[in-house]
């Protein structure tokens, strides 16, 4: 990754001495502790961390933050302890790491989305913790942890907790909602910085909520003026964003890329949304005059840090880049992270029964006219009451079973496992064994109430998806922000009680409110979500050469984790069913970051069963 940017974060004691000689050489800048040993190493832009110093405490905030030095300097003028960094930093927006160096101790948190993620490794015997786990990798020489990499294949990318795991061997991640604390020895621990809000206020006070913690974030993003872009989809989540960028000191450039569909939404919606936006400079890029998805998927496949879906997008977003950038932009704003907090899967059915079964009827009678379900079978999936731990134990014994087509939403704690069709037979038996072994833990939902958890986890997921697009779009020069799932913002979502946010018929009430008198009514009254199958199975269709001549050198086939003979078939038939082309993203993903390996790391050190070759 030369000439990326990254930091590590290091002990306040002697056990550090290893680390800082295997990452000085590396590094342009150096930042020290109250004790003057190295604290901080790394490269960055001079905007992008923010270090503020007391006679007791030295704190770091690193990312999209519009707080200067003196600002943190007195948010933390009482702080003599780690553990009250959190609260001083309360006030602070954007989507940042969080440092703080004191009495000795050294506490490092990501965000609660995935975003920021924190990552940490033994060097010399004392942890150190980065912001980039193939930092670490590379200061310790980490193979690909094959265990991990099976489990990255399942249609949905990875499952809670498997999915907080690192694909490193030796490379440990923090689950987002925990913290990592060091030691001065060296020694270091996980501590939870981060819950779930309980969903118990009313739309009215959290769509207040809401609007001031959106309007933060954007704010942000917008602060150091310049200029900045946003996609204009014509969604309600891009256009929220735009409206409120548009009141900042930034000036504007919004985006919007037809899709294949003409009987798309999303484009009559985006040219209303241009209209109402004068003051902004609009750009549309039509069908034919941008990359699809999969092109360029035979490479070169620039050095990425871990599997990401959005590898298919590669040439998009480079295209992307290079045309808002010519724009003169400093920073593109997207909407990610809208759709999985500001509305409620139907699973909140389940929790609404329980906790106030008066309002439960009117909810169900909607539900079964919009979904066409059956009373009974959903009244009697309604009733069980399976925890976690017992779901997912469930959900491994059934991951090879052929997909069934969905007739009603799931109300279960998440959607089924499956593996790809073209997964080996190895590669589904060590994915059982890894997801077992998670079960047995007796792993904690990510919030009590099923739809919480569910948000949670998609939250996640789009924060993963966010942070491998910044790290693609910032290579090619333009940053990206998505504000929906800034921490403030995520925590005003779900504080709202799940049937406000699931709505009688308005789409996305939640953001309807918030956005109030922001943006106008006409657009607020959108019901209706664009379609992008046909964009899929075009580009699909265009670049399957490109796809099989990908594969038939495939290292996931040479490690024993899928049948090639297989995927070429589905990848040959004219019309792929859905689940094909489901499992297709997670599998390019998994093969393009092994071939942007150095060549040693490519060789297993295991099967992905665990046991010796």
């Amino acid at each position: 990754m030369p000439g990326e940017e990254w930091f590590a974060v290091l002990p306040d004691g002697p056990s550090a001495q290893a680390a800082v000689c295997a990452l000085r050489p590396r590094a342009e800048r150096i930042v020290a502790h109250a004790s003057g040993r190295p604290w901080l190493l790394g490269r960055w832009a001079d905007d992008q961390v923010t270090i503020a110093r007391t006679y007791r405490a030295r704190v770091a905030v690193i990312g999209r933050c519009a707080v200067t030095a003196p600002e943190l300097t007195a948010l933390i003028a009482r702080v003599d302890d780690v553990a009250q960094v959190e609260r001083a930093a309360g006030p602070l927006a954007g989507s940042f790491h969080l440092i703080a160096s004191v009495g000795g101790q050294v506490r490092v948190r990501g965000s609660a989305s995935g975003v920021r993620r924190v990552f940490h490794a033994l060097l010399g015997g004392a942890t150190v913790a980065s912001g980039r786990s193939d930092v670490l990798a590379a200061a310790i020489d980490a193979p690909v942890d094959e265990e991990v990499l099976v489990t990255r294949l399942l249609a949905a990318g990875s499952v809670h907790p498997v999915e907080e795991r690192s694909p490193w061997r030796g490379v440990t991640a923090v689950a987002p909602d925990h913290c990592l604390v060091v030691e001065s020895d060296g020694r270091s621990a996980p501590r939870r910085w981060w819950t779930a809000p309980e969903p118990a206020l009313p739309l009215t006070e959290g769509a207040q909520a809401l609007r001031q913690a959106l309007s933060a974030a954007v704010d942000s993003c917008t602060a150091g003026g310049g200029t900045v872009s946003a996609d204009l989809s014509g969604g309600l989540d891009s256009t929220s964003l735009c409206f409120l960028a548009a009141h900042g000191p930034a000036r504007l450039v919004t985006t919007y890329r037809q899709g294949a569909d003409p009987v798309n939404g999303d484009t009559e919606w985006a040219e209303r949304a241009r209209a109402a936006l004068p003051e902004a400079e609009h750009r549309s890029v039509g069908q034919d005059e941008a990359p699809l998805w999969f092109a360029g998927a035979r490479g070169p496949h620039p050095a990425l840090e871990e599997p990401g879906a959005w590898v298919r997008d590669t040439a998009r977003l480079a295209d992307l880049a290079r045309r808002m950038r010519e724009a003169g932009s400093r920073l593109h704003l997207a909407g990610h992270g809208g759709d999985e907090l500001f509305s409620v899967t139907p699973r909140y059915l389940h929790d609404l029964v329980r906790d106030h079964p008066a309002r439960a009827p009117a909810h169900i009678r909607r539900h079964c006219l919009r979904f066409r379900q059956p009373l009974w079978p959903l009244l009697r999936t309604l009733a069980e009451r399976t925890t976690y731990a017992d779901w997912l134990h469930q959900a491994v014994e059934e991951m090879d079973a052929l997909p069934a087509t969905p007739t009603a939403p799931s109300m279960s704690w998440g959607p089924p496992l499956r593996m790809p069709p073209w997964a080996t037979l190895e590669a589904v038996r060590g994915a059982r064994i890894l997801l077992h072994e998670a079960a047995a833990a007796e792993p904690e939902p990510l919030a009590p109430h099923r739809a919480q958890h569910t948000a949670v986890q998609y939250a996640r997921t789009a924060g993963a998806a966010v942070r491998r697009i910044d790290q693609a779009t910032t290579r090619s020069g333009l940053p990206q922000a998505a504000p929906c799932l800034d921490d403030p913002v995520m925590n005003a979502a779900l504080s709202v009680r799940l049937p406000d946010r699931a709505g009688r018929s308005a789409y996305k009430p939640l953001l309807t409110a918030a956005m109030h008198d922001v943006v106008p009514a006409p657009l607020l009254a959108r019901t209706t979500k664009g379609d992008y199958s046909a964009d899929f199975y075009i580009a699909l269709a265009r670049h399957r050469a490109e796809l099989l001549e990908l594969f038939d050198g495939s290292l996931l086939a040479d490690i024993g984790l899928i049948d090639i003979s297989v995927l070429r078939a589905a990848l040959l038939v004219p019309h792929p069913t859905p689940h094909i082309v489901t499992h297709l993203s997670q599998t390019l993903a998994c093969e393009t970051w092994l071939r942007s390996l150095p060549r040693p790391h490519h060789r297993p050190t295991s099967t992905p069963t665990g046991r010796a070759r």
